[in-house]
């Protein structure tokens, strides 16, 4: 196939390009400086000349709770815009299918749990990161639609739930959740400190996966494409406590202090599990421990600070 995959540079899109299928295959992943995906005109001639088999939009804008209260404009903006763009581009070009990464984000804040596909629009996003949340919708509603209006044209979006790995931000400005634990828990251990702070109770719930488990299951839909569904969650189907992951962390980074919680700080929705009912049914599921992967994503964060 000759894909056309945004992001490339990114956690998401490394992890894709460095899996085991990608071999054989014709990927184009440029970077920003060599396309800017906010530049409409910029995009929709690429795209035309490049005239490829499939798109995989895997780029974003993202970050932790810090980044998606400090930024909310561009997190809303440039995810859209994005989106938009590389979307309506695949769609003027006649680019018969494209993959779409959603965001657990997009999910309401009260909805129950598991989040179920079908509960996507039916309440209030949770505040903290509304915007990012407001532009994976709109962009997954637009594949939708598209694919109405011309059957022809199959733009599927998954959902994924929150990740780590290998290429992952580890500054805590930017970051997720787990490298950022990862990041803060080096520096204690290096710098001698018996003690960590924790935002908020750490008793939120939330279900991490490892990026090259993403990765696999985005080939598979490449390969499996007529039996995608327009939404499709990719996760665990489990999920663990915030101070779950500090332990975890502490274990493989080899750090024996405690944890001291910050009350005063948010900490998001109380739980973010995805329901697994569909993707079970479609035949894939994860199969990296949260041990295997955290060790793997430290390893590539100890690599980093050496280079």
């Amino acid at each position: 196939m000759r894909i056309f995959l945004t992001g490339g540079r990114g956690m998401v899109g490394r992890n894709f390009t460095e899996h085991a299928a990608a071999v054989g295959h014709d990927i184009l992943a440029p970077t920003s400086a060599e396309l800017d995906l906010l530049d409409t005109r910029a995009v929709n001639d690429w795209v035309q000349q490049q005239q490829p088999d499939v798109v995989v939009h895997a780029a974003g804008r993202v970050g932790g709770i810090q980044a998606n209260m400090r930024d909310p404009v561009a997190f809303l903006t440039e995810n859209l815009d994005m989106g938009r763009n590389v979307v309506l581009a695949a769609r003027r070009a006649g680019v018969p299918r494209l993959l779409n990464l959603g965001s657990s984000c997009m999910y309401p804040r009260n909805a129950p749990n598991p989040l179920a596909e079908q509960t996507v629009l039916t309440g209030e996003l949770e505040p903290t990161n509304e915007g990012y949340a407001l532009a994976k919708i709109m962009v997954a509603r637009l594949c939708d639609y598209i694919g109405r209006e011309n059957p022809s044209l199959q733009y599927r979006t998954l959902i994924p739930c929150n990740l780590y790995g290998r290429h992952d931000k580890f500054d805590p400005k930017h970051s997720h959740l787990v490298p950022a634990v990862i990041h803060k828990i080096h520096e204690a251990k290096s710098a001698g400190r018996d003690e960590v702070d924790i935002w908020g109770s750490g008793k939120v719930r939330r279900e991490f996966m490892y990026a090259g488990d993403l990765a696999d299951c985005m080939w598979r839909a490449l390969d499996h494409f007529d039996t995608l569904p327009l939404y499709l969650n990719v996760g665990l189907g489990s999920d663990l406590s915030i101070l779950d992951y500090y332990h975890a962390v502490a274990r493989i980074v080899g750090f024996e202090g405690k944890f001291v919680h910050d009350l005063t700080k948010p900490e998001g929705m109380a739980q973010k599990l995805v329901n697994t009912t569909r993707l079970q049914t479609w035949g894939w599921r994860a199969t990296t421990s949260l041990e295997s992967g955290i060790a793997q994503t430290y390893q590539f964060y100890l690599e980093g600070r050496q280079a």
